[in-house]
Parts: C-alpha cells; structure tokens; sequence
C-alpha cells in the first residue's frame, strides 16, 4: 500500500495506512517460512484458530503485499552457475533512475541502495563465466549513470535461507 502523504506533517495518517500485522500473523509467517505449502488446515491446528482465519489472514497479507509466497529452486540445479554480488557506484541525482532500470534485468535476483563505499548492490545470477561478462560489459555499466562497478564472484555458498526474524521450526 502506497500512500503518498509527507511524513513529517501527517505522521498520524500515515501509521494508519500501514497493514498491521499482530502476533498470529507472524506465527503464520513463521510456519509459511518452513513450509511454503502447509495446508491452512495444519496451521489452524497448529495455532489454535479456524481454518477459515488462516485462509483469509494469509490471503489478505498477500492481497496487501506483505507476505509473499513463492517456489525457489537452487540456480545451479538449472544451469546458472555463475552468481557474484556487484557494487555499483551512481551518479547522485540519478540512484532511483538507474535502479528501477537495474532492477528490470532479470539476472539480478537482488538489488538494494546501501552506505559506504558504492551506492548500490546486486546479486546476480548468470548462466556461466561468459553470461557474467557479457552482463557487465553489455548490460550494467552501459546504464546511463552508472559510474562504477566492482564485482565478487561467489565460489562457495556456506548458507541460503530466506527465514529471518524468529523463524522457528513448527513445533510437532
């Protein structure tokens, strides 16, 4: 939900129209995190409310685009072998521009602004050495205000979870 109000004046409005999300909602999520697929039937069991309440909180914080649930599948299990996080360094005036036009490419997977030394960042995921390049030389740096990059190949992945916060285990 987008509220186009100024903050500072109408802070009171703006809290209003923020989706509230209560403590069952985030007992949901925490499932949802284990299981993308768990039938509304064992959540309500699990947490003691109706079938239809679970159905219908689930369904109201996707229609509110808080809750998002999706199949995610290993990259290289299908042929994308080459992933890295690149820093990109813009021009001032123009991160917003560059990074709705980053974020349109679809081998970057993640994008967000940062501090320090670059003013963005990316994960991207490419097909192979060749794709990575190709990426680089032909896509990202010839976005009108991208001044810099710096790439990290990735050579080993340690960790891929997509639980934060106080994601826990249904409890059996």
């Amino acid at each position: 939900m987008t509220v186009s109000v100024n903050f500072l004046t109408n802070m009171t409005f703006y809290a209003i129209m923020q989706p509230m999300v209560d403590e069952i909602d985030r007992d949901i999520i925490r499932l949802l995190q284990y299981d993308g697929r768990m039938p509304f039937t064992e959540i309500a069991e699990k947490l003691g409310i109706s079938e239809s309440s679970a159905r219908r909180r689930v369904n109201q914080m996707t229609a509110d685009g808080f809750l998002q649930i999706v199949g995610i599948a290993d990259p290289q299990d299908l042929g994308w072998n080459e992933a890295g996080m690149i820093g990109i360094s813009v021009q001032p005036d123009r991160i917003n521009e560059v990074a709705k036009e980053i974020a349109q490419l679809p081998e970057v997977s993640y994008l967000f602004q940062v501090s320090g030394e670059f003013d963005l960042f990316a994960e991207v995921v490419c097909k192979n050495r060749q794709h990575f390049v190709s990426f680089l030389n032909d896509k990202l740096q010839k976005i009108p205000g991208v001044t810099n990059t710096r790439s990290f190949l990735m050579l080993k992945m340690h960790k891929l979870s997509y639980r934060w916060g106080h994601a826990e285990p249904p409890k059996s």
